[in-house]
């Protein structure tokens, strides 16, 4: 099977800028004008120059005329590299002019001419990217973050979840390599990486703002040692990694086209682990025994909790034909990753994002907490003033703090899930602040005015946001460690 096949997720339209390039390269590589090579092929030289100029796309039959009458295939003409270092910054230029952080100045567009030297053509480009940069970081502030995080969420409540295009190539690799049952091998993984053109390795000295780097000069993906403490299994952060090429992402230009490459990845990732497949054939087995649980789903392909729960998000709507909604909330109550389609209503801000705000004491993502014994999931049905939900909840564990996962339906939905039978039961108001924020008349009476507590600052909060085209990659730190590695064999 071969690699380009794998891209089809992000692909576009042809680049028309890229195709007359190449076609100026080959007719100046056969010595001929415009005015000659248009007389081959039938049409008049003007026609051609605004094919090479990418303004007018070439019908199909006379592509295939220009590459017979240049000596070449169709496929070189198509080839998306640009032909040469001239070129390359000729349609850098054109693509930058192009957009709307340029068109916001109000400018003239400059086209480059034979007369332009390359160092002023180096210099225009070297200015847009600079400008580029600037628009980058201008627009990464928090709010911005949020509103993006919050349109992405709702983007995919609108997909229930669930991404099919992303689905097919993770079959498609999987298949590649021969995986057709059983939870994905560190073998396995390195095997797909070699699909696609990539080795593994393991290095002790990544970046300490990267997770992972791909070395792209020299086909390589570089890992944290497999004895590394913390959540983040190496199999997941391989398949991050390659999710960038096999979905043909390009140098993000935003921070929404950032989180959207970020839910991209993960979920290619999630797919690989999790194969549709087999996922939905255990999790279709466990509803007709009534026996839904997350902790099933996590053991059977060897995943945490969490991974487990956000692929069930996926699936159920598309596949079991379920609404649900799933919480990953700290120890404090504070939400950091939130989905819904069964219509509960998640705790949100001004601006609609829910990640920072504060759930109900009496759901069960918090009650879970409260337990004694926490080593399986616990169960509870919420009355709410949307309706009542069945909950099962799991708590963790990290370095700076405990969180749960939960993954919960509504009432009617409660019949195919084990747990279904628990006797907690909680009700909430919520968003009524009288439900559980306010304190009693009596508590307030008795001590308003008489205390005045040390909060504890969420560091986050005084955090700027970080910048650039990969948020938070140290670009120093990161071109130093590609060095240090680019001649090891």
């Amino acid at each position: 099977m071969k690699e380009g096949r794998f891209f089809r997720y992000s692909e576009a339209v042809n680049d028309l800028v890229t195709l007359g390039q190449r076609i100026r390269h080959f007719r100046n590589a056969a010595g001929l004008t415009l005015d000659q090579l248009g007389a081959e092929v039938g049409i008049a030289g003007s026609q051609l120059s605004l094919m090479e100029n990418g303004k007018r796309e070439p019908r199909v039959t006379l592509l295939g005329a220009i590459a017979k009458a240049l000596g070449v295939e169709v496929a070189q003409l198509l080839d998306t590299a640009p032909p040469n270092p001239r070129a390359a910054l000729e349609i850098e230029l054109d693509r930058t002019q192009r957009s709307p952080a340029y068109a916001a100045l109000g400018l003239p567009v400059v086209r480059p001419t034979r007369t332009m030297s390359d160092e002023t053509l180096e210099a225009l480009v070297g200015l847009h990217r600079e400008l580029q940069r600037r628009s980058r970081e201008a627009i990464a502030t928090p709010e911005e973050a949020r509103r993006a995080n919050t349109e992405l969420r709702l983007r995919m409540r609108t997909r229930d979840n669930y991404i099919p295009e992303i689905e097919d190539v993770a079959q498609e690799l999987l298949e590649s390599v021969g995986h057709n049952t059983g939870a994905l091998t560190h073998r396995t993984v390195g095997l797909m990486a070699e699909r696609l053109g990539f080795s593994l390795v393991y290095v002790n000295d990544l970046p300490h703002s990267a997770r992972s780097v791909t070395d792209l000069e020299n086909g390589r993906i570089y890992l944290p040692p497999a004895s590394i403490p913390g959540g983040h299994g190496l199999r997941s952060m391989a398949l991050q990694a390659m999710a960038h090429r096999v979905l043909s992402h390009s140098e993000p230009s935003s921070y929404a086209e950032f989180l959207r490459q970020r839910l991209e990845i993960n979920y290619f990732a999630a797919a690989c682990l999790m194969p549709q497949r087999q996922s939905v054939a255990f999790l279709t087995a466990a509803k007709a025994d009534r026996n839904i649980a997350v902790e099933d789903f996590r053991d059977a392909f060897g995943v945490t909790h969490e991974a487990a729960a956000l692929r069930f998000t996926n699936l159920a709507t598309s596949h079991l034909d379920m609404t649900l909604h799933f919480l990953r909330v700290g120890d404090d109550g504070a939400v950091y990753k939130a989905y819904e389609n069964d219509g509960l209503r998640l705790p949100v801000d001004v601006t609609g994002s829910t990640e920072g705000q504060l759930v109900c004491r009496h759901w069960a993502a918090r009650m879970a907490f409260a337990r004694t014994n926490r080593t399986t999931e616990f169960y509870q049905y919420t009355d709410t003033p949307e309706g009542t939900f069945w909950e099962s909840s799991q708590t963790g564990t990290t370095d700076a703090e405990e969180f749960s996962i939960t993954i919960g339906v509504p009432f009617n939905e409660a019949k195919w899930f084990r747990g279904r039978a628990t006797s907690n039961r909680q009700q909430s108001r919520c968003p009524d602040e009288t439900c559980c924020r306010k304190p009693s008349p009596e508590l307030t009476k008795r001590w308003h005015g008489k205390a005045w507590p040390s909060a504890r600052l969420h560091t986050h909060i005084l955090s700027p946001l970080p910048s650039g085209a990969f948020p938070g990659i140290d670009d120093r730190e990161l071109y130093e460690f590609l060095e240090t590695h680019a001649g090891e064999r």
